[in-house]
């Protein structure tokens, strides 16, 4: 299992409305293949920041299926206009776990 992780950085003042935009996004993409779970955490500290936790079966279902996909233009049109910068989004493979 693969874990997709992006630091977002929304623009101060605009969280309500980028909550509300995931929480309708979130649909297009628990529709992929090899989608597993997402979570959207607040940051305590920095509440203009959220943390985007996505797993997939593989790498490949996120980078070439999600993103090649008609459902990944709707999700961008929906969010990127939200992060101010824009995300690094990385993937994580677990090594340990308890």
């Amino acid at each position: 299992m693969i874990t997709e992780h992006a630091l977002l950085e929304v623009i101060p003042g605009r969280e309500d409305a980028f909550v509300e935009s995931m929480a309708a996004a979130k649909a297009l993409i628990a529709g992929s293949t090899g989608f597993v779970s997402l979570r959207v955490e607040r940051c305590v500290e920095r509440p203009n920041c959220f943390l985007l936790l996505v797993e997939w079966e593989r790498l490949e279902d996120h980078t070439q299926g999600f993103r090649g996909s008609p459902a990944y233009e709707e999700w961008r049109a929906a969010l990127h206009h939200f992060y101010d910068p824009f995300p690094v989004v990385e993937h994580f493979e677990a090594v340990v776990t308890a």
